[in-house]
């Protein structure tokens, strides 16, 4: 019987990123996802190995909850990303560097929502 467990690395595409706090939340809840080790985290993007497709899953619903939505990236199909709300208001209902007080926003969650 073969109990060796081989880690699947999958790469992340994280929308509403924008900032280090970004890094630091997406990184705090990716570590929080048992059977899944946080590679590396940079804006918009995070590189993680998983046991298994549940717990790849886990670490997308865990970001997801955090405010940040992610996705799996195929790793031979160009993927373009257009900015999304979350953190220091990249929502495109705010003006160039209006984040602090963005009302009638219905995004939630990420560093500053």
């Amino acid at each position: 019987m073969n109990t060796t467990t081989t880690n699947e690395t999958i790469t992340l595409s994280i929308d509403g990123m924008s900032c280090g706090h970004c890094v630091q939340a997406v990184t705090k809840a990716l570590s929080a996802v048992p059977g899944v080790r946080t590679k590396s985290v940079t804006v918009g993007t995070a590189e993680i190995e998983a046991k298994d497709g549940e717990a790849a899953g886990q670490a997308i619903a865990a970001l997801q909850a955090a405010g940040y939505p992610a996705r799996a990236m195929a790793t031979d199909v160009s993927v373009s990303s257009k900015p999304a709300g979350g953190c220091c208001g990249g929502s495109s209902k705010a003006g160039v560097g209006a984040g602090a007080g963005v009302s009638g926003s219905t995004s939630k969650g990420g560093c500053c929502g």
